[in-house]
């Protein structure tokens, strides 16, 4: 996951994918409770640390646009967090801002494991990651697949996920999580099973996904009507085993049963100003 030298390092922030997302309560507080599996991509942004003086971010790639306005990235904040000096840290930004693939909290998972070991300090605890946002406890276990329950903070691998042909799909639009929430009407739904199956291959995993949901789905939909077409422009793909919405929106996902579906997919959603990428996950660690 890292490469470089001592004096220059990197490190892959990979895209989060949530499989399920099923919203279970909300507390006095107005915060959410959540049951999820998650996978993550090959694919994503990359974070580079090197030496420097002070502290400073370098943001560049294809999504680095949408950032400019942000005056205090995620990636800062966590060098702060762990109590960093003199580093000169960088970000690729290659997947798109607010799109539901985790990418903020990613970024920052992978500046705190890159800071860590060259300070030779243990990365913060599920407390202290949390102040950074509900995703960082399981981005920092990442590219583990796992179960993500309670506001986030409890954490749990899973076993059996196999890797699975995925293909992103962004409408080219962003979508605020707390918007989404907002819009949901329903928020007291089961969560998963306590105890989840043993999965054969992908096209078993998809078939028991079936059952399950993503309980964002529809308000982002209500919200953002592109990702209907989406939805249903990935359902027809020819190997296409499940179609479905990952975080709160945009980006949604397409499970394919091989590699040669995949690409034949990925180049029949391809339209000016989508993001469209063909990836795979990480499986489970035997």
């Amino acid at each position: 996951m890292t490469t470089g030298d001592e004096a220059a390092v990197s490190r892959l922030a990979p895209a989060k994918i949530n499989l399920t997302l099923h919203v279970t309560g909300q507390r006095a507080d107005g915060y959410h409770l959540l049951d999820s599996l998650v996978v993550f991509a090959e694919l994503g942004d990359v974070v580079g640390l090197r030496p420097g003086v002070g502290l400073t971010l370098d943001i560049t790639g294809p999504q680095a646009p949408a950032l400019a306005p942000e005056p205090d990235n995620l990636v800062l904040r966590a060098a702060r967090l762990i109590g960093a000096r003199d580093a000169a840290l960088s970000l690729d930004k290659r997947l798109p801002v607010a799109s539901g693939m985790g990418g903020g909290s990613s970024d920052a998972a992978a500046a705190l494991h890159l800071l860590a070991t060259r300070n030779s300090v243990p990365v913060p605890d599920t407390a202290s990651a949390m102040r950074l946002g509900a995703d960082l406890p399981v981005c920092l276990v990442a590219p583990q697949p796992s179960r993500m329950q309670g506001l986030g903070e409890r954490v749990s691998g899973v076993g059996s996920v196999p890797a699975l042909w995925l293909l992103l799909v962004n409408p080219g639009q962003g979508l605020a999580t707390p918007a989404v929430f907002k819009a949901l009407t329903e928020k007291h739904k089961a969560p998963m099973p306590d105890r989840l199956p043993s999965w054969h291959d992908a096209a078993d995993l998809s078939a028991w996904l079936a059952t399950q949901r993503n309980d964002l789905e529809p308000p982002a939909r209500c919200l953002m009507p592109p990702i209907s077409d989406v939805l249903t422009a990935l359902a027809e793909q020819p190997g296409c085993l499940l179609a479905r919405m990952t975080g709160s929106g945009a980006t949604c996902f397409g499970i394919f049963s091989d590699h040669a579906s995949l690409q034949a997919g990925a180049a029949a959603l391809h339209r000016p100003g989508r993001f469209v990428a063909a990836t795979r996950s990480f499986a489970s660690v035997s």
